[in-house]
């Protein structure tokens, strides 16, 4: 079977059709990591976040007061705020945000605070993919987070190593610019392989099998549709290993 032939898979029983991205042509010009490509629903379901959440830090939430009902300032700028539309920036940002969930119930007016401490120490619109982050900022953020919220010397050791082993999962040209996320695809781990990653210069940040322009939805779609991980790994000249961790992705973000 040819590389570009895909089996159809009957909708109702394959879930990932339902949620196959639409893409629209940039500007010409237009850096494909700024552009607002996603949707809440897609970006929550590649980070395996809820999509409550990841509407909530990017757009703010409304909540009630005594005065009636007020709005949250969101924890990261979006792309797009009137089409609510997120971009692969905004996707680094929201993963990076992502790690204090595995060791703290994250409270979002401490973040806030913490982001704004960072953006004024380093006059950086987005802190969070600043190349501080990766030396002093990392130690800063968990400082000013962990102060804001009462969590011990020990608890911010924890933050601070879940921190960095999601720092590690992005890649950095050499102007220390994001230019890969390899979203992690088992839970509960942060030492998942890098056989997924999401780059906006390919299928349009789509997230596809590592060094590929194979999206890993395509694989579960035919795997879904009767395709073995053998034949799935043959016909694409990857590993076993890889087919597996793109299927067990997609089921991650399906559900």
């Amino acid at each position: 079977m040819s590389l570009g032939l895909i089996r159809p898979a009957h909708p109702a029983s394959n879930p990932v059709t339902q949620r196959t991205p639409t893409r629209y042509p940039l500007r010409d010009g237009a850096d494909p990591a700024a552009a607002g490509v996603y949707g809440v629903s897609e970006a929550a379901g590649y980070l395996h976040l809820p999509a409550r959440t990841v509407r909530d830090w990017a757009f703010g939430r409304e909540y009630p007061t005594g005065g009636g009902r007020a709005r949250s300032v969101a924890l990261i700028e979006p792309a797009d705020p009137n089409g609510r539309r997120l971009s692969f920036l905004n996707l680094v940002e929201i993963h990076i945000i992502a790690s204090l969930r595995r060791v703290h119930r994250v409270k979002a007016q401490p973040v806030r605070r913490a982001i704004a401490y960072l953006k004024k120490e380093f006059g950086s619109r987005r802190p969070l993919l600043d190349h501080h982050m990766l030396t002093d900022g990392t130690s800063l953020f968990v400082e000013r987070y962990g102060s804001l919220v009462s969590v011990s010397e020990a608890g911010q050791l924890h933050i601070r190593e879940c921190l960095e082993a999601h720092l590690q999962r992005v890649e950095w040209d050499e102007n220390h610019h994001p230019i890969r996320l390899y979203p992690f695809t088992h839970p509960g781990t942060t030492t998942a392989p890098r056989f997924v990653a999401i780059n906006p210069r390919v299928r349009m940040g789509q997230p596809c099998i590592a060094g590929t322009g194979v999206p890993t939805a395509i694989i579960a779609q035919r795997h879904a549709a009767g395709d073995s991980v053998a034949g799935l790994a043959a016909d694409y000249g990857r590993s076993a290993e890889e087919v597996e961790e793109a299927i067990r992705y997609e089921r991650r973000a399906a559900a």
